[in-house]
């Protein structure tokens, strides 16, 4: 396998973004010398405006071919429309289904110079530092049967099956205690186990795994409860571990403690080491071609896939340095501006990483 990314910018922000991704790859790159080289690609609804489905088989065995997957966002309000079966969120699905990507990885970090910008008193989130392991292609997004039918009453019912094999929670939870014993050794299991059987599946195999792990400290927390203390006490934790649906919804949460979504990315890996990486936040199709969206999120995930996926942690830890050092300044985009700082844009952000990696 060749060091190369495949880039997927996708819909609503996702180009904007990307391009500033791709600014700071490359001036990595050339403090590096990493060799790489990149590929592009369609995904959601720009692949749907061109071949009418969210994601090729060409573009998916493209995917399989290289070492990691640079994703910006896909959807959008045109393409609500459409049979939610080739809707642009297919395209993402069939990508982690596809690569089989089944571990993500969201850290929720706040930097220093953010504290103000979250919603939470500076005091009760100064120094966190979460990473949220969230179990990707099982569940109840991908469990079957599904659909909208016809009771005999003539209503219409929806209907999903949420669904995990003990192989299934086995293999996130081997990648979430690992993670643990690189970090401070603690692990949150969250599930439904008072009222779910999946997830009462999901706490009896983890606490089996636990064994194995004597040197991580395990715990379990209801979901709702973990979200109420997300709130309350987020510094509580340092990883947890959760199903898919789960962790979408906990990993956005936990976003907004860090002062904006647009400052979070994430990882998508699979038993392979490949990965795709993205930010969490999403088209955001109300503020696309606006020149405002952050693109942070999406430069720290170019860090992740430098150090999860490509063995350059050198390098990502330069991105990252570079991220802070362009806070310390104040610059700021329109999501995390506040007094004393100065309102940036899109590409100024991006250019300013790039420009203090150099200065490194």
């Amino acid at each position: 396998m060749s060091r190369c990314i495949l880039v997927l910018p996708g819909d609503g922000v996702g180009p904007e973004i990307i391009a500033e991704a791709l600014k700071v790859l490359a001036a990595t790159e050339t403090r590096f010398q990493l060799g790489l080289t990149v590929q592009e690609g369609l995904i959601g609804g720009a692949s749907i405006d061109v071949h009418g489905v969210p994601l090729t088989n060409e573009t998916l065995a493209q995917a399989a071919q290289v070492d990691a997957v640079l994703l910006g966002a896909v959807g959008g309000y045109q393409w609500e429309s459409l049979d939610i079966a080739i809707r642009p969120e297919k395209g993402l699905l069939g990508l982690r289904a596809g690569l089989d990507l089944f571990a993500n990885l969201r850290p929720a970090i706040l930097y220093p110079q953010l504290a103000s910008a979250s919603t939470l008193k500076p005091e009760i989130v100064a120094g966190l530092d979460i990473m949220i392991v969230r179990e990707l292609t099982g569940g109840i997004y991908f469990g079957q049967p599904r659909g909208i039918r016809v009771c005999d009453d003539g209503q219409r019912e929806g209907f999903n099956t949420l669904v995990y094999s003990e192989a299934e929670i086995e293999r996130i939870g081997r990648v979430a205690f690992t993670t643990a014993q690189r970090r401070q050794g603690r692990l949150c299991s969250v599930d439904k186990a008072n009222v779910l059987e999946v997830t009462e599946l999901w706490r009896e195999v983890m606490t089996n795994l636990g064994r194995e792990y004597p040197d991580v400290e395990l715990s379990h927390m209801y979901v709702d409860n973990a979200a109420m203390q997300l709130v309350r006490a987020p510094k509580q934790f340092d990883v947890m571990v959760t199903t898919n649906m789960f962790g979408d919804i906990l990993s956005d949460c936990a976003s907004m403690l860090t002062g904006s979504i647009g400052m979070l990315p994430s990882a998508s890996l699979n038993a392979a080491g490949q990965g795709m990486y993205e930010p969490i936040h999403g088209s955001a199709p109300d503020i696309a071609g606006q020149g405002i969206a952050n693109p942070l999120a999406t430069i720290l995930s170019v860090a992740m896939m430098l150090r999860h996926s490509l063995a350059s942690a050198d390098a990502a830890v330069a991105i990252e340095t570079a991220v802070a050092t362009v806070l310390d300044s104040g610059l700021r985009t329109a999501d995390i501006v506040s007094d004393g700082t100065e309102q940036v844009t899109t590409a100024e952000m991006g250019d300013a990483v790039a420009a203090a990696i150099r200065k490194q």
